[in-house]
């Protein structure tokens, strides 16, 4: 012995199944996937008209907001996610100014309020 006390180590005890190893549950990626960006793309190629982007930042902020029901204290992905959500915001905004038709057909595809 190096003439210290021995080191304990702690474990944290965690309620089984509370908390998954890498991923979220399946059952919430399957309702956070079903944005199908086909419906908001101007053109075939289209990948960066503000309905499209609007689209697939949805798609990431309903995947956050699933992750952050079952990671509480993530701090840095919850800043993350208010992060998309005024970029999200921004091009709403934009959109509305812009064209009203898609503003509003956007609106209720994604199911957004407003």
């Amino acid at each position: 012995m190096t003439g210290g006390t021995p080191v304990l180590l702690a474990k944290k005890r965690l309620r089984p199944g509370r908390y998954p190893l890498c991923s979220p549950p399946l059952e919430n990626m399957a309702s956070s996937d079903q944005i199908d960006l086909s419906a908001f793309r101007l053109h075939d190629k289209d990948t960066g008209s503000a309905d499209v982007q609007i689209a697939l930042l949805t798609r990431r902020i309903n995947q956050l907001t699933d992750h952050l029901k079952i990671f509480r204290k993530d701090h840095s992905s919850r800043r993350g996610l208010l992060k998309l959500v005024a970029t999200r915001r921004s091009l709403l905004d934009y959109l509305k100014r812009t064209s009203q038709d898609r503003y509003k057909s956007v609106i209720e595809k994604l199911n957004l309020r407003k």
